[in-house]
């Protein structure tokens, strides 16, 4: 007699084991909820970068001059733009003004918002808030405003540092003028950008620094670290990106820099030796009526600050992936 023997039915992935599991994966499903979120800001984005970054770059290609602003049309030129651009002395002086005012002012208010920061975890509640407040006075000010401040401040006649200069040093420095000098001139606007965006750094530096262990600055301070060694080997890594962060978006600000430069340049500067890269696009384009020229040097500089994210935006990735 022979024995007929049934096929095994086939397990279920609930009821087989973990390597039956595995074989069957589930389907992922399609993240929905986070790209509806995202929408709104994708559109704004979209909206009000993206299409007019693409009618700059298109203009950059273009005849767009006072003719063209009446309703000419603009004629195609290529690359004309460009070389004339990349050619001209005055640019490359300009670019080179620009960078130098940049780095001095980043590094400026990177210093002194960090310092401000670690002032704010050593002080108390009251002298805390009153600082704080004060911080907020000045990020609150317009920069036309904080410029026309300043102005007052460094004024030939009746400006403060002068009179404060002829009561220290005995020496008459009432009718010194402090924009005339191109060197004087970045100074008060190095100055100005800095007072205006040390706030934003140390509020920021000090959101990060409140998030370190106190576990492990005891632990370090037991171990007979010292407070700079803390500062350096401790808080330094944890808040690492947060500063990569503030530094990418300093470098962005302070190079191309317009309102101080141009409000500082009506009060007194020498505009053809004080020019910064964002004044100058401004002459070029509306002064000059050269849109094509003007395009083609904003997107240069937008090259350049891409360029500048982008590297510091992978060094801080890859020093993330070591952590």
């Amino acid at each position: 007699m022979t024995t007929v023997t049934a096929p095994a039915a086939s397990a279920s992935p609930e009821t087989a084991g973990p390597d039956a599991r595995e074989q069957s994966p589930r389907r992922r499903r399609f993240p929905w909820a986070p790209l509806a979120l995202l929408t709104p800001a994708l559109i704004m984005l979209v909206v009000f970068i993206g299409w007019p970054l693409v009618q700059l770059l298109v203009m950059s290609f273009q005849e767009f001059g006072r003719a063209q602003i009446f309703g000419a049309p603009p004629g195609f030129v290529g690359l004309d733009n460009y070389v004339a651009v990349l050619t001209d002395a005055e640019f490359w002086a300009v670019l080179a003004r620009s960078i130098a005012l940049c780095i001095v002012s980043v590094v400026a208010t990177m210093v002194l918002g960090i310092l401000v920061a670690v002032l704010l975890t050593k002080l108390g509640t009251v002298m805390r808030t009153a600082v704080s407040v004060a911080l907020l006075l000045a990020w609150a000010m317009p920069a036309l405003t904080a410029t026309i401040v300043w102005g007052w401040i460094f004024d030939t006649q009746y400006g403060l540092v002068n009179w404060v200069l002829t009561r220290v040093t005995g020496t008459d420095w009432t009718g010194h003028s402090w924009l005339i000098d191109p060197v004087s001139f970045y100074a008060v606007a190095a100055i100005i950008i800095t007072w205006g965006a040390v706030p934003f750094v140390a509020f920021t530096a000090y959101a990060g620094f409140t998030q370190v262990p106190d576990e492990v600055m005891e632990a370090a301070s037991l171990d007979g670290a010292s407070g700079f060694a803390r500062f350096r080997l401790i808080v330094v890594p944890y808040v690492r990106s947060i500063l990569l962060v503030l530094l990418i978006l300093q470098i962005i600000w302070d190079l191309r820099v317009f309102a101080q430069i141009y409000a500082l340049q009506s009060i007194g500067g020498v505009r053809a030796e004080t020019n910064t890269i964002g004044v100058y696009i401004y002459s070029v384009s509306m002064a000059s009526g050269d849109l094509g020229a003007g395009g083609a040097i904003s997107v240069i500089l937008v090259a350049i600050l891409l360029l500048i994210s982008g590297y510091w935006i992978r060094t801080m990735l890859r020093q993330e992936e070591q952590s």
